[in-house]
């Protein structure tokens, strides 16, 4: 792991909620007592894709609502843990599990970590929010939290080109842009700083219950769907799980409308959808 983020992550070892003034984290006593008690629990558990399995699990069957970060007038580091969508599920259990992987079983570590993962360079704010998960994939690889898989080819055998301005072209999609046009500006910086960008994707056809799968894609990483809708690079995320019949996605499903582990296999899944192209594959690291 990034030597910056575990030193800076040690130094919150004895620190209580109320010293970390530069998060203001919304939150309940519900998350707080929750995620120390999941942290207690992880005590013993070794291993960065153990610890992401354990807490994936912890988290199934918390309802599914979208856009809980969106809710208040400003931005805010949001912890809830009562209501998930497929991104926040994904962060949430990322955090969980660096702070277990690092012996720190505190929450405002867990909010330290989850600012770090949430937002460009930790830094609050609603342009800073990695809102496209390939800027969300650039900046967790520069903490050195995560790497992408995209080699051998195959199963590695498409080629994405990353095109996305949706958010730029769909202003009254999001609330917070209709109530602060002058942040557009810094909106269309982040997708013209990763449109472009080639990124190497297992295409749908090839996601199969086959040795070869199961030899680079392992339980605990991010599977993260490649889109053809217009504006956008990826379209939802989850975590690898494999079944004796293949390959599954733990994922918080709007569809089932909470945390799942998902019934039919990602195959079956991905040919539901034709919007789906495939799958990139993201390894936690830390």
């Amino acid at each position: 792991m990034n030597s910056f983020i575990k030193k800076t992550l040690s130094a919150f070892c004895c620190l209580t909620l109320a010293t970390i003034a530069t998060a203001q984290p919304e939150y309940s006593k519900t998350d707080s007592i929750n995620i120390e008690k999941w942290l207690n629990e992880s005590r013993q558990i070794e291993g960065t894709p153990q610890l992401v399995m354990f807490f994936a699990e912890k988290l199934k069957d918390i309802p599914y609502v979208a856009y809980t970060l969106d809710q208040n007038s400003e931005e805010r580091l949001v912890v809830n843990t009562r209501e998930l969508d497929c991104t926040t599920y994904v962060e949430n259990v990322m955090a969980l599990a660096l702070c277990a992987s690092n012996k720190m079983y505190h929450f405002p570590q867990f909010c330290f970590a989850l600012q770090k993962i949430r937002y460009v360079k930790g830094q609050i704010h609603y342009t800073t929010r990695k809102h496209y998960f390939t800027t969300w994939i650039n900046d967790n690889t520069s903490l050195g939290l995560i790497e992408t898989v995209d080699q051998p080819n195959p199963p590695f055998s498409a080629t994405q080109i990353v095109d996305v301005d949706y958010m730029s072209t769909h202003p009254d999609a999001y609330a917070m842009l209709k109530k602060h046009p002058e942040w557009m500006e810094d909106i269309t910086g982040m997708e013209k700083e990763i449109s472009g960008m080639k990124e190497r994707y297992i295409p749908s056809a090839v996601v199969s219950n086959s040795s070869l799968l199961r030899q680079f894609v392992f339980d605990g990483d991010i599977i993260a769907i490649v889109t053809k809708k217009k504006g956008l690079d990826i379209s939802h995320v989850g975590f690898a799980k494999w079944h004796k019949d293949g390959l599954h996605l733990m994922n918080a499903s709007m569809i089932r409308k909470k945390v799942v582990d998902e019934p039919m296999t990602l195959a079956d899944y991905l040919k539901k959808h034709p919007s789906h192209l495939g799958v990139r594959i993201i390894r936690p690291i830390f």
